[in-house]
Formats: C-alpha cells, sequence, structure tokens
C-alpha cells in the first residue's frame, strides 16, 4: 500500500472549515498518481505506450471529515486486476490511525490511439503489490435514477465546460464531476456516502445539462448532455434519522 501525510489547509475547506468531498478526491487522485509516479509507471510512461488510466466509479463510505490544519494520512492500493480494468481502494485516517473514510474504484485501460480498453500490460500488473479488499460497502457500479410519484426532479442551469474543468488528459476531470453534482444539488457537506457512475467523457466547448433527482435520504444528480445521455450520475445519501 501506499501513503502520505497531510495537514488539511484552509483552501481545501467549505463554509464550516471541514475538508470538502472534492477536496478529499483530489487528495486521494493525487495519492494514486504518486503511487504510480514512484513505481514507474506513471503517466509519462503510459503516454509512451499511448495508455490511459480512466476512471469508471468511485464509491465513498464517510465516517466523518477533517477539519481545518487536522493531520490525515491518504492512502490506496490497488485489489485486483481483471482484463482492462483496475480496482483500487482508498482511505484517510485521522492522527489516530483511525479510519475517517474509505473509497473503493473502478478504472479501465484505455489505448488512446484506438480509443478501446486494452488489457493490462505485465509491467503495469507487476509494478503493484495486491492487497486484500477494504472493509466497507460495494455496491454494484451503475447508480440507478430514483423513479415514482413521490421523486422531486429539478432541472438546473446549463453548464458550459472551460479549460479549468479539464486535466492533462484533455477531459473533465473526475473530481470537477463530483464538484458539478454536488454545485447542482445544493447539499451541504453531511453526507454519509458518495457514488459515482462516470459514463462518458466531457470535454472543452461541451454543454451539461444538471438535473436533480430527490427521494427520501438519497439525491441524484444526472450530468446530461443537449441529448440526455448522461456523462455521469452521481449520489449522495445520508443516513435516516
Amino acid at each position: 500500500m501506499y501513503e502520505y501525510k497531510i495537514r488539511i489547509g484552509f483552501s481545501d475547506c467549505d463554509i464550516n472549515k471541514t475538508l470538502t468531498v472534492t477536496a478529499l478526491i483530489d487528495a486521494f487522485q493525487d495519492c494514486s498518481t504518486f503511487q504510480s509516479e514512484d513505481l514507474g509507471v506513471g503517466f509519462d510512461v503510459l503516454t509512451e505506450k499511448n495508455l490511459v488510466w480512466v476512471i469508471n466509479y468511485w464509491e465513498l463510505n464517510i465516517y466523518r471529515l477533517p477539519k481545518l490544519c487536522d493531520y490525515v494520512t491518504v492512502g490506496t492500493y490497488p485489489y485486483a486486476f481483471k482484463g482492462c480494468f483496475g480496482f483500487r481502494n482508498f482511505y484517510m485516517k485521522d492522527e489516530n490511525g483511525e479510519y475517517i473514510v474509505k473509497a473503493n474504484s473502478m478504472w479501465t485501460l484505455v489505448d488512446t490511439q484506438t480509443s478501446r480498453p486494452s488489457r493490462a500490460p505485465q509491467f503495469i500488473s507487476q509494478a503493484y503489490e495486491l492487497e486484500d479488499k477494504l472493509d466497507m460497502t460495494y455496491n454494484p457500479r451503475k447508480v440507478l435514477i430514483p423513479e415514482g410519484d413521490d421523486v422531486l426532479r429539478l432541472e438546473k442551469d446549463p453548464i458550459h465546460i472551460q479549460i479549468h474543468h479539464l486535466d492533462s488528459n484533455h477531459h473533465v476531470n473526475n473530481g470537477q464531476y463530483v464538484k458539478l453534482a454536488m454545485s447542482a444539488a445544493g447539499d451541504d457537506q453531511s453526507i454519509d456516502s458518495l457514488r459515482i457512475d462516470y459514463r462518458k467523457q466531457a470535454h472543452l466547448g461541451d454543454t451539461i445539462y444538471p438535473v436533480v433527482y430527490k427521494k427520501d435520504n438519497r439525491c441524484v444528480v444526472a450530468l446530461y448532455d443537449e441529448d440526455k445521455s448522461a456523462f455521469s450520475v452521481a449520489e449522495f445519501a445520508k443516513l435516516a434519522d
């Protein structure tokens, strides 16, 4: 497994001086990047091989989010490779070594020349030491949109994708979809779980049309294109009172 320690900064916090969910995902993303780079299978190596990892799914169990100036440990490790898919756990621990967040993720290795999935070559799979899966929930990848007469459906203002939404792969960064979905939902950070199902990539110049669905303790945000095909579908949930 790979770990690094950080102190929660002001720019990563919300109005309550609590780490935001999007900053949490950024920290996880940095952690897996650091591990891959340190193992010699980072961006430059994959680029030479015309390969890139693309996120398919996040699931986060949030027990507590750290506060401003807290010290935390961020960790990650892969637990399986299956064909073109890679499966990776993430976690955040407090100063006492207690888990405060656990996460699961699914990734696809893509050939950038053909835009098709590619089986992970031996130099990638042998670079990592696989660990046992974390003890957490493992829901199906697909996030379903609530249905029924009691579902509140809200259409929000369109979002025009700009350069600051993109990462070095020239498409919208996975953390940005979470940020856009949470902004559309209008909820605070007091959620217990997050699932996000990434379905296709958004690029510079695209327009996203958010639709919010609310039922009971679930809030689902679909980020659609103009043809109502989803870029991503995110679910934010709170424990029932």
